[in-house]
């Protein structure tokens, strides 16, 4: 479907506004809001989490995938959606509104394992979304795909972003941010994520590896750090020996296997456990 303009448009808005209006559940609220989106642009593919004060996040609306194709959002969900450009950028940034992934994601982002394990099993091409900014560090993350090799044109994503506000406007009538205490479960997989390597890695090392977990390649990683290309590569080097990874792919497997496997995560570097278990 192609893009719509003028009269059309704005009549499609219309009725996108009356029906989520309507709606007197989240649940009712979140499917008729992308089915208004879809009137308006074409989307192949939407889901809309909700990210509250502290605890991991919650699917409020998917779509059943594909026949045969391998689902992966539960497991996002259980810690690998702290390298999402997305999730950084609201949580990080504090950047609401609409954007395309390549706003958001690092220089050759597109190479990186996070986006090969993550975009390729759920079958995005390109994918624009929706951070709405809920108050008192609760969000929504309502994200729109294209599937196989069509990405969204300008014309569609200025449209999306023209209507941002009116969403989040919608959006708040159906969310008031609970009142969470201490630091809940997302707080403690940031510190898992900001430890990873602590007892192996130099704090140069570290910083090298945080980053090329989340997508920068060996020259944004310079240019973040102020090092040269040469002297990343050698501490990536280093890190890779000392956590006995050989790519990038088995670095990020070694983050998530380590994250998964923490249990009740107290604290600290999740290899102390998971490469040194006790004896017995």
């Amino acid at each position: 479907m192609a893009s719509i303009q003028g009269n059309q448009a704005l009549s499609a808005f219309a009725e996108l506004v009356a029906e989520c209006l309507a709606c007197d559940s989240r649940e009712g609220f979140a499917g008729s809001l992308i089915a208004g989106l879809r009137k308006l642009t074409p989307i192949e593919d939407a889901t809309v989490l909700h990210y509250g004060n502290s605890d991991l996040p919650t699917i409020v609306y998917r779509e059943v995938p594909a026949a045969g194709g391998a689902d992966t959002l539960e497991r996002f969900l259980q810690g690998p959606f702290l390298l999402d450009p997305y999730y950084q950028a609201a949580t990080k940034m504090q950047r609401f509104g609409l954007f395309r992934l390549d706003e958001l994601a690092p220089g050759r982002f597109r190479d990186s394992e996070y986006y090969r394990s993550w975009y390729r099993s759920c079958g995005y091409s390109d994918e624009c979304g929706y951070l709405i900014d809920l108050g008192g560090g609760a969000f929504l993350n309502i994200a729109l795909g294209r599937l196989g090799r069509r990405r969204f044109s300008d014309r569609q994503t200025d449209l999306l972003r023209s209507i941002a506000p009116a969403i989040a406007g919608l959006c708040r009538q159906h969310w008031v941010p609970a009142r969470e205490s201490g630091a809940g479960l997302r707080g403690q997989l940031h510190s898992a994520l900001d430890d990873f390597g602590t007892s192996l890695l130099t704090d140069r090392e570290k910083q090298v590896i945080n980053l090329v977990l989340h997508g920068h390649s060996t020259r944004s990683v310079a240019e973040r750090l102020g090092i040269s290309v040469e002297t990343v590569k050698l501490h990536r080097k280093h890190a890779y020996a000392k956590l006995e990874v050989s790519s990038q792919a088995e670095l990020f497997y070694l983050f998530l296997d380590s994250l998964m496997s923490a249990g009740d995560y107290a604290g600290g570097d999740t290899l102390i456990s998971y490469l040194r278990p006790a004896q017995a």
